[in-house]
């Protein structure tokens, strides 16, 4: 017997399949930290500090640092030189903050106890200090991406300020981190939707660099590892954070409220809050991980 359109019967079914479909959607994995609007559409970097607090870029204007509560307390932290744009931040085991600075060529440092920026390091062959891990050796490694050409390079500051350029004409670097024991580092390549890892040698140099997984679409931004070496990844444009086994296999996919996901910390009392950045709502989203981040070097040996 056919259902016309206008029929009860039809409109009954229609009301069932939607409400099927409502109920197969899935809703976020995340809660809202704080208030949406409270950082800029440029809101990145965020790491936990040893105080437990997370630090992020552009609090309320461009050229600001924000620290925010672990209850969703965020306030003004510092103000960056004129002419200077944060975007990744760390802290090392000694609780010295590393702001990379993609407007200046620099990387800041604000050590420990102190009221005052030191520039770090700088080099003006740097297309734009994007995103930086602290290595327990005291080198850091910055990812450089030229986003006008899809490419980018890979930098080692060491403990004294030297830049070395140890990658050039990879695609547009981005997110990079460390493994728990700091033996590989991990780094991505926005455009090209790759996440590559690399050795680190004794000496601080990179050795021969293999594929770890390979995304089909949507771009990659801000990674960080848990205790069980499982990389955590912004998907960019698509709203989530992938979590990729060592092995490169894929496990998960946490589900955000907004769809611009730049970059994430761990943190919380037993170290498995996720926070996560939001540019297209400017706040931070978190969630529970099943492990606890490697928080590397907070609190290494």
């Amino acid at each position: 017997m056919p259902v016309f359109p206008d029929s009860p019967k039809a409109l009954l079914l229609m009301l069932g399949l939607s409400l099927m479909a409502a109920c197969s959607t899935p809703g976020p994995d995340s809660t809202d930290l704080l208030e949406e609007g409270a950082f800029t559409p440029g809101i990145e970097g965020p790491a936990t500090g040893p105080d437990g607090y997370i630090y992020a870029v552009n609090y309320a204007e461009e050229g600001t640092i924000g620290r925010v509560s672990p209850s969703g307390e965020a306030s003004l932290y510092l103000r960056l030189p004129e002419g200077s744009i944060g975007n990744g931040i760390q802290f090392n085991a000694a609780g010295d903050m590393y702001i990379a600075d993609y407007m200046g060529h620099k990387v800041y440092r604000k050590p420990a106890g102190a009221d005052t920026l030191q520039v770090f390091a700088e080099n003006p062959e740097m297309n734009q200090p994007n995103d930086l891990c602290v290595h327990p050796s005291g080198n850091l490694y910055l990812s450089d991406p030229k986003w006008a050409d899809s490419t980018g390079n890979l930098w080692r500051v060491t403990p004294d300020g030297r830049t070395e350029r140890l990658r050039s004409g990879l695609g547009t670097t981005n997110g990079i981190t460390l493994s728990p024991d700091a033996s590989t580092l991990y780094v991505n390549e926005s455009v090209q939707r790759s996440v590559w890892r690399y050795p680190v040698l004794a000496d601080g140099s990179l050795g021969h660099r293999e594929l770890l997984i390979q995304f089909p679409d949507f771009g990659l931004d801000g990674m960080r590892c848990d205790v069980q070496g499982n990389v955590y990844i912004a998907r960019y444009d698509k709203g989530t954070v992938a979590v990729v086994s060592p092995a490169g296999q894929m496990l998960r996919e946490y589900r955000l409220k907004g769809k611009k996901p730049s970059n994430l910390t761990f943190g919380g009392p037993d170290g498995r809050t996720c926070y996560v950045t939001l540019a297209d709502r400017g706040c931070f989203e978190w969630f529970e991980a099943p492990y606890p981040g490697a928080l590397y070097p907070i609190g290494s040996e």
